[in-house]
């Protein structure tokens, strides 16, 4: 008796608790069991003590649901009631907040975490930059993870061994070679790892979390929120910046996404995307919402809850749990402890990922095997360079952002388009981020060439579909034509038809309502006067003097005025 009752106790506390695996930066994974009921907030917090990481407002949880769409783990929610599918439940941890300054991080820990995310952007095509700049980071990378330059370990080529970035020519190999053997000298991993950071911050593409959409004209884009502003790249070119200042709503309805602003001398705009799916709208909005809120406010109790339409029946509610940037440098500036030990571990051949050594490495995937994937993801994008454009759209200046000044005296400003680089921006696979399990090639090539999310093996090994460094003729000619660049009707207003119909279909959701609300105290007022229910709360408001008076001074004779009426059409119909 006493050993069933054991046996049935620990079935019930299996019952109630389930395994979850997290992919860390490293590519190493924590796995923990938690409480069924247990919230977000807990996992993260078990995460960040596994890390031994204080500044942890930088950071989130990513996870795909059964659907393919990706989320943001909610902190403040169960974690079981957010997964749609059944455990055990494999999620990402990623920056979510990229820091305006990341040199300016008060933890070495912190920095390490935030390179190899950045590492991560480089390789899976979210980074893009120029050659002179691809060399020089990927230099840095080098010198962080291999140290100097020895004749005897590194023999001739030895940077080819290495994938830093989608794809490469020799020319860039043999440059990354001669900075790391001739310029960084001395370096130790911590200063490597701050030049790096110092360097990529200075990009324009720093900080984005591409998401797929198409603008008004059909043209593919791609939509990201940064440290400083709301950004729109098309092509090769950021045709649109809007300073977080500058935004003043953001709204979603079904696929439709749409950004409020207003601009200098008082010019208001509204840019207006097509999401594929309204799962990835409205996780667009909920991004939106979170960045917007995280660098743009002074105090977390500003916060206010968000509704994704005008009219309170309608759309979504959402509203960002935690602190904001401001709030959060103030809070790193007061950490007094002694720096926890890092543990680094060398550059795999043909990865670009280091790992903390918390648990066992990886085994690396060989490059032709990206190659192959990568060749057929660029098949399958060839049909977004068939509708280029090159209409110049304003792109704004960020110069009065929260961002150091060294970024904003090389960003361009006025009416000029932002050319980010000599290559198309499809970071394909990167905009479908968190894995779940491994799968063939066969199903990873196909995933990427439809736009649908994939596994964690194929985020880290064929995340980027296209080249992310400078020049055509160095990295091979994949990429010849220039990506779309929006058209002038993708910063206009709705045409006025759109705009008639969503008003009235508004008014026609109003009217409903307010129909139905009515019906539904006529039905109460009903209950009270004509029904004998002797409910408490009923008798306590018949007794009332003010619903006694109203029962004999007004209802009733409008019952008799109904009554006299109905007695008339009777007879009318009854003399016909």
């Amino acid at each position: 008796m006493m050993l069933s009752r054991l046996m049935s106790g620990s079935v019930r506390n299996l019952e109630r608790e389930f395994m979850c695996t997290v992919r860390l930066l490293d590519d190493t994974e924590y796995t923990c069991s938690i409480q069924r009921d247990a919230k977000g907030q807990y996992l993260f917090d078990l995460i960040c003590h596994h890390l031994n990481l204080l500044e942890k407002d930088y950071f989130g949880i990513r996870y795909v649901d059964p659907d393919k769409q990706r989320h943001w783990l909610e902190f403040t929610k169960s974690i079981s009631k957010q997964m749609k599918s059944q455990p055990p439940f494999t999620m990402c941890l990623r920056v979510k907040f990229y820091p305006p300054d990341p040199a300016a991080l008060k933890e070495e820990i912190t920095r390490y975490l935030v390179f190899l995310q950045i590492k991560r952007d480089l390789y899976h095509g979210r980074l893009l930059c120029k050659t002179s700049d691809a060399a020089m980071l990927a230099a840095y990378i080098l010198q962080a993870e291999i140290g100097d330059y020895d004749p005897g370990k590194h023999p001739e080529g030895y940077s080819s061994k290495f994938q830093f970035f989608p794809k490469h020519s020799e020319k860039l190999e043999r440059r990354i070679a001669e900075i790391h053997k001739t310029e960084l000298i001395g370096q130790t991993p911590e200063t490597a790892e701050l030049k790096f950071l110092q360097k990529a911050q200075m990009l324009e593409t720093y900080g984005v979390d591409p998401h797929p959409c198409k603008d008004v004209s059909g043209n593919p884009a791609f939509l990201a929120f940064t440290p400083f502003g709301f950004v729109v790249l098309q092509g090769n070119k950021r045709v649109h910046f809007l300073k977080w200042d500058e935004v003043t709503k953001l709204k979603f309805e079904g696929k439709t996404f749409h950004i409020y602003a207003n601009q200098k001398e008082d010019k208001k705009i509204i840019l207006t995307y097509f999401a594929p799916t309204p799962e990835a709208c409205k996780h667009l909005w909920k991004c939106g919402v979170e960045n917007q809120a995280f660098y743009k406010l002074e105090k977390s109790s500003q916060v206010r809850t968000v509704s994704s339409s005008n009219l309170f029946f309608k759309g979504s509610r959402f509203r960002y749990s935690g602190r904001v940037a401001k709030e959060v440098m103030e809070q790193s500036a007061k950490i007094k402890r002694e720096p926890p030990e890092i543990h680094r571990a060398g550059l795999v051949p043909s990865r670009s990922c280091p790992s903390i050594t918390h648990g066992p490495r990886l085994s690396s995937v060989p490059r032709t095997r990206r190659r192959a994937v990568h060749i057929s993801i660029m098949e399958g994008l060839e049909s977004l360079r068939d509708s280029a454009h090159s209409t110049p759209v304003r792109s704004v200046s960020h110069s009065e952002s929260f961002i150091p000044r060294s970024r904003s005296q090389v960003t361009d400003s006025g009416d000029r388009t932002a050319v980010i680089s000599d290559e198309t921006y499809s970071p394909s696979d990167s905009v479908l981020p968190t894995p779940v399990a491994e799968h063939s090639l066969e199903l990873a090539v196909s995933r990427q060439i439809n736009g649908a999310p994939c596994s964690i093996e194929e985020e880290k090994e064929s995340e980027a579909g296209t080249p992310t460094v400078g020049d055509v003729g160095e990295l091979g000619a994949d990429s010849r034509v220039a990506g779309p660049v929006q058209s002038a009707g993708g910063e206009a207003a709705l045409s006025e038809m759109e705009q008639v119909n969503k008003f009235v279909l508004s008014v026609l959701r109003l009217l409903l309502v307010t129909i139905g609300l009515l019906f539904v105290l006529l039905l109460l007022l009903i209950i009270l006067t004509e029904s004998d229910l002797d409910i408490a709360f009923l008798r306590d408001i018949r007794q009332t003097p003010e619903f006694e008076q109203f029962h004999y001074e007004y209802f009733c004779p409008l019952r008799r005025w109904f009554a006299c009426k109905l007695r008339w059409v009777g007879g009318l119909l009854i003399n016909k």
